[in-house]
C-alpha cells in the first residue's frame, strides 16, 4: 500500500512546487470610460516584486524583456525583424518577447496587467491610461508628421468639409491619437463632440464599416490611412496639420523603469539605431515590414514618407503639448479627472 501512496504524494508535492513558481495573471479589465476592450491575459514570468527588493539596474540572466507593438509602430516592427534587440540583451542572458496589439489602448491595458514592459503609442492612449490609474512612464517620443493621420470620407461622398460631419456617423478608435484629431478638427469647424454620432471601433472594424457605408467618415492613422486611400480611393477632409502634433510615445511600466533602468536605456538605444536607419531608407522599411503587416510595399512607402523618425527625451514643450491633449479630453468629459502629465515622465534619459 505504501509503495503506491508514497510515490503519488511525492508527485503531488513536486507538481505543487512547480505551479507555485509560476505567476499566472488573469484579468478582465475595462479601459477608462468604456473603451470596450476586455482582455484576459495568462502570462508566466520570472518572479518580480514592486516592494521590498533592491532595484536591478540591468537585464540579467533569466530576465524576459516583453515588448508590445502595433501596426503603427513600424520602428518596433523593424527592430523585431532585424533581431538587434535580442542581440543587445544576449550578453546578459536576457531574452525578448513580442506581443502585437491592434491599437494603443489595449496595449496599455496589457501593460497594466503586467504582461508587457515596454510599448509605443500615439499621444492619446497614455492620457486615458494615466487617468485610469495605469502605472506607466513616458520614456521618449518621436516627432510623427501630422500628415500621418487624417479624417477621410468615401471617394463618392457628398461631404466636402469637417463642418458637414454634423449629425454624421464618424468612426475612430476611442482613446487613440485619431480621437484627439477628430476633437480638434470639429472644434476648428465650430462643432462640438456631441454634434456627431461617434462610432468607436478598432481599425479593422472601422475599415469594414467605412467600406460598407455604415459610417460617413473615419478618423485614422497610417498605415491604415494609406491602405484605405489605396484600396478605396478615400478622400481626405483634413489631416492633422495645424490641429494635432501626432507625436508617438515610447512608454514603459513603472515597475520596469524602477527596477531595470539600464534595460530601458538599452531598448531606447536600439530603437534609436533602427530609427536612424529608417529615416534614410523608407523603401527598405516598407519592404521589411510588408510581410508582417500584410500591406503592399508601395502603400507602406507612402506612409513611411509622410512621417518623421527620431527617439528623443521629452522636453517641457512636448510635455506641455501633451498636457493640452489631457486637458481637452477632461473638458469634454472623455476622462473622469484632471491629470498632470509631467508626473509620469522619466527623468533617467
Amino acid at each position: 500500500m505504501l509503495s503506491i501512496v508514497i510515490p503519488a504524494v511525492n508527485k503531488t508535492i513536486a507538481l505543487f512546487k512547480k505551479c507555485k513558481q509560476q505567476r499566472i495573471y488573469t484579468f478582465s479589465l475595462m479601459f477608462t470610460l468604456g473603451l470596450g476592450l476586455t482582455l484576459t491575459v495568462f502570462a508566466c514570468s520570472p518572479t518580480t516584486s514592486n516592494s521590498g527588493t533592491t532595484p536591478t539596474t540591468q537585464a540579467s540572466n533569466n530576465t524576459v524583456v516583453r515588448i508590445g507593438y502595433q501596426k503603427a509602430s513600424t520602428i518596433l516592427y523593424a527592430l523585431k525583424a532585424q533581431g538587434s534587440l535580442e542581440k543587445a540583451f544576449a550578453a546578459s542572458g536576457a531574452s525578448v518577447t513580442w506581443s502585437e496589439f491592434p491599437a494603443g489602448p489595449p496595449m496599455l491595458e496589457a501593460l497594466n496587467a503586467g504582461s508587457i514592459d515596454f510599448g509605443y503609442t500615439g499621444e492619446s492612449p497614455p492620457i486615458f491610461a494615466q487617468a485610469g490609474g495605469i502605472p506607466l512612464v513616458y520614456v521618449a517620443y518621436d516627432p510623427w508628421s501630422p500628415k500621418a493621420e487624417a479624417i477621410i470620407v468615401p471617394k463618392d461622398s457628398s461631404i466636402k468639409s469637417v463642418a458637414e460631419l454634423k449629425g454624421k456617423r464618424v468612426a475612430f478608435a476611442k482613446g487613440s491619437n485619431a480621437n484627439y484629431l477628430l476633437v480638434k478638427a470639429l472644434e476648428k469647424a465650430g462643432l462640438q463632440y456631441s454634434d456627431i454620432q461617434p462610432k468607436t471601433l478598432a481599425p479593422a472594424d472601422a475599415r469594414a464599416a467605412f467600406e460598407g457605408k455604415n459610417v460617413e467618415a473615419w478618423s485614422i492613422w497610417d498605415p491604415y490611412l494609406a491602405a484605405a486611400e489605396a484600396a478605396t480611393g478615400a478622400r481626405i477632409l483634413t489631416d492633422a496639420t495645424g490641429l494635432a502634433p501626432n507625436r508617438g510615445y515610447y512608454l514603459a511600466a513603472k515597475s520596469f523603469v524602477d527596477t531595470k533602468p539600464n534595460a530601458v536605456k538599452t531598448i531606447l538605444d536600439e530603437v534609436k539605431k533602427a530609427s536612424d536607419w529608417a529615416k534614410n531608407n523608407p523603401s527598405e522599411v516598407a519592404k521589411l515590414i510588408s510581410p508582417a503587416l500584410g500591406i503592399d510595399v508601395p502603400v507602406l512607402e507612402i506612409a513611411e514618407k509622410r512621417r518623421e523618425y527620431d527617439v528623443l527625451p521629452l522636453t517641457d514643450e512636448v510635455i506641455n503639448k501633451q498636457q493640452e491633449v489631457a486637458d481637452t479630453f477632461y473638458q469634454i468629459k472623455l476622462i473622469p479627472k484632471e491629470i498632470k502629465v509631467k508626473e509620469i515622465v522619466w527623468q533617467g534619459n
